[in-house]
């Protein structure tokens, strides 16, 4: 049961920073420059999520439940990554990007992160690791998948998280 608290993290009483304040302060990319904006969506028990995300090797903030983490980076190619604690895996996207845009992903757990999920509640830490090695052949090895969101349901989704500290 540990390892699943763990794995799926938890909400804290975290202060932050709404992202349409912070979108308004900080304005848009610089030229040459796009925006990557990843968030732990408040969706149902079963798919909150965090991990440690990385663009181009460049560490965000820790997401957790309810966050957002972004970094402008120059246009063109990014290499995105996604780990978590104690988690035999990582998430790997790469994309391009266009001078000028905001790009937003959302994370959810993976399939592989679910089925591990399942045997640590199910049989304990033995369960955790017969399911790790069981889905060690899963297209995502990593903890969850990143999923790429239009800036309109993306701004809506952001009203109610807070930045990533």
């Amino acid at each position: 049961m540990g390892l699943a608290l763990l794995v799926t993290g938890c909400v804290t009483g975290r202060e932050g920073t709404e992202y349409a304040v912070v979108s308004q302060k900080i304005g848009a990319p610089r030229p040459g420059h796009s925006r990557i904006v990843i968030m732990s969506l408040k969706d149902s028990w079963l798919e909150r999520t965090n991990c440690d995300a990385k663009v181009d090797g460049i560490a965000l903030n820790r997401l957790l439940p309810g966050t957002y983490a972004y970094v402008d980076r120059p246009a063109g190619p990014h290499h995105l990554t996604a780990t978590q604690i104690l988690f035999p895996g990582e998430t790997v996207l790469d994309f391009n990007t266009e001078s000028g845009k905001t790009y937003f992903f959302s994370i959810k757990p993976s399939e592989r992160s679910r089925a591990m999920q399942g045997g640590a509640i199910m049989f304990g830490l033995v369960g955790a690791g017969v399911m790790a090695a069981a889905s060690a052949g899963a297209d995502n090895k990593g903890p969850v998948d990143l999923v790429p969101l239009q800036e309109s349901q993306a701004r809506t989704a952001m009203a109610e998280l807070l930045q990533a500290e």
